[in-house]
């Protein structure tokens, strides 16, 4: 049994976001939440509030034990890209990419 949680449209680059589900895949849901709240990295906060939700979807709707939940699998997607000029010299532009990222996490309970 899994329970699940996924965030849509945030406005971070998902490379940055892959370098923290890198430090919480296959943890437990306490350590994670321990590795997220004192990591300095901007996708902390949205991925912090994620796994609150993946623990109460697993609590709430499959009656899951918290205590025995890790952190299963934990995957980031790319989303829409924001296009944005820049100004440049001679009245050129240059374009810049604001990047969106899909985030998913899973939560399983330990055999």
């Amino acid at each position: 049994m899994e329970a699940k949680a996924v965030l849509k449209y945030t406005r971070i680059s998902p490379r940055k976001v892959e370098i923290v589900l890198d430090l919480i895949r296959n943890k437990p849901v306490d350590l994670a939440m321990a590795i997220l709240k004192h990591t300095p990295k901007a996708a902390c906060e949205d991925l912090e509030k994620l796994l609150k939700s993946a623990i109460a979807n697993a609590e709430n709707n499959f009656n899951m034990d918290r205590n025995n939940l890790y952190v299963s699998e934990c995957y980031v997607c790319p989303g829409p890209m924001l296009k944005r000029i820049r100004p440049r010299a001679q009245g050129r532009a240059y374009r810049i990419l604001k990047r969106t990222s899909h985030v998913t996490l899973v939560v399983k309970e330990k055999e």
